[in-house]
């Protein structure tokens, strides 16, 4: 095995304040008032704003919560994010407090850059340049502080970008602005539990697969590293609890998430993001699942660049199993009631060279640990994964 080198990095953080249980809405009341928020505006999809749990959440808000706005949708479309910040306008609004998933959270971080920034998302929007270059506005206008109830294990919640989706020309437009970051997160057992079973297990897969290339990446340090194998213990021994119902599960999951969301920022994204990408728009199913039958084989093609780092991601999920990591990711995914080849997803044969060219024109193709050479390595992983 070859030694490591002594480390050299740097490990950047922004602060993060999590509360998680029964009495995590009377610190939201704490917080809000620490900022000094007496005018907050709750961002939501129409499920949860019809549970029980939006209902303790008002109780607790009392005069504080002053609008409710339900648009938010898959995918955070640009006209969903415009209409929330119409409402936020409309009422004056000091304080938004997302409520759902990871679309809530995006939703609720765009509308606050559209009302500040007061230009439409395509103007505010990251623009690769003609050099290949990515290049990304400054929003310096003052953003409303943003809070958070997560119903999912999504990473975004501690997220500064908000990747918003046009569906005038089908893309994706990335709206970056640290001050967009959560003041602080929820994890409340009523809004954890809202959430139906295959939509948490859709979540957690997303963020299972983001947590492995993340460890993958020669750009993880050794702080994101223990967040980001702690990440993998926790979905490794709470995603079968989800069959059972069991809010303790939920609730693991969740801080799984926010554990990999904060250890992905020096590091993140790659060829399984990048073929999760490139094959959703063909397959109706979740990033998340597309995600779990292509890693195993994208973790396979990297294996010869990274021999130091995978033995740390068998292990995290392995509880003591021995053997190629690719392999003990396989044996916990076969567990589950989930699609574990693209054929089974409706990916014809006939479809793999088109996907193949889509990821090879995504930037995050060169994130790969291996260099990918071209079109016929990612043919190759495809193939394996069909």
């Amino acid at each position: 095995m070859t030694q490591e080198t002594a480390p050299s990095f740097q490990h950047l953080a922004a602060e993060l304040r999590l509360y998680c249980g029964e009495d995590s809405l009377a610190a939201l009341a704490r917080e809000l008032k620490r900022n000094g928020c007496r005018r907050a505006v709750v961002v939501s999809g129409r499920s949860v704003a019809r549970s029980g749990a939006m209902d303790l959440l008002r109780n607790a808000l009392g005069p504080v919560l002053v609008g409710e706005s339900q648009s938010v949708q898959p995918n955070s479309p640009v006209p969903a994010v415009e209409e929330v910040a119409r409402v936020l306008e409309a009422n004056e609004a000091n304080a938004v407090i997302a409520v759902g998933g990871g679309s809530a959270a995006v939703t609720a971080r765009a509308a606050a850059i559209l009302l500040a920034e007061r230009k439409p998302a395509q103007e505010l929007c990251t623009r690769r340049l003609p050099d290949g270059r990515f290049d990304s506005p400054r929003l310096d206008a003052p953003k409303l502080p943003q809070f958070v109830l997560p119903t999912t294990p999504s990473t975004a919640f501690v997220k500064a970008g908000s990747a918003v989706h046009d569906a005038a020309t089908g893309q994706r437009l990335a709206l970056f602005d640290p001050k967009t970051r959560a003041k602080a997160l929820f994890l409340h057992p009523a809004f954890l539990r809202t959430a139906p079973v295959a939509l948490v297990r859709e979540a957690t897969l997303n963020t299972l697969s983001t947590a492995v290339e993340a460890l993958e990446s020669p750009q993880c340090d050794p702080v994101s590293e223990a967040m980001l194998m702690h990440t993998l213990r926790l979905i490794a021994r709470n995603l079968d609890r989800l069959e059972q119902d069991e809010t303790a599960g939920r609730e693991y999951l969740a801080i799984a998430a926010v554990l990999c969301g904060r250890g992905t920022e020096q590091a993140g994204g790659g060829l399984s993001s990048v073929l999760a990408h490139a094959i959703g728009h063909r397959a109706h199913v979740s990033n998340g699942v597309v995600n779990a039958i292509v890693l195993p084989y994208t973790m396979r093609f990297n294996a010869l660049a990274t021999q130091q780092t995978t033995p740390r991601i068998a292990d995290s999920l392995g509880h003591g199993q021995t053997g190629a990591a690719a392999d003990v990711l396989e044996s916990l995914l076969a567990k589950l009631p989930i699609a574990h080849r693209l054929r089974d997803i409706g990916i014809t044969e006939a479809d793999l060279d088109v996907i193949a060219q889509a990821a090879m024109g995504d930037f995050f193709v060169s994130r790969s640990p291996r260099r990918v050479q071209g079109v016929a390595d990612v043919r190759g992983i495809l193939d394996a994964a069909w």
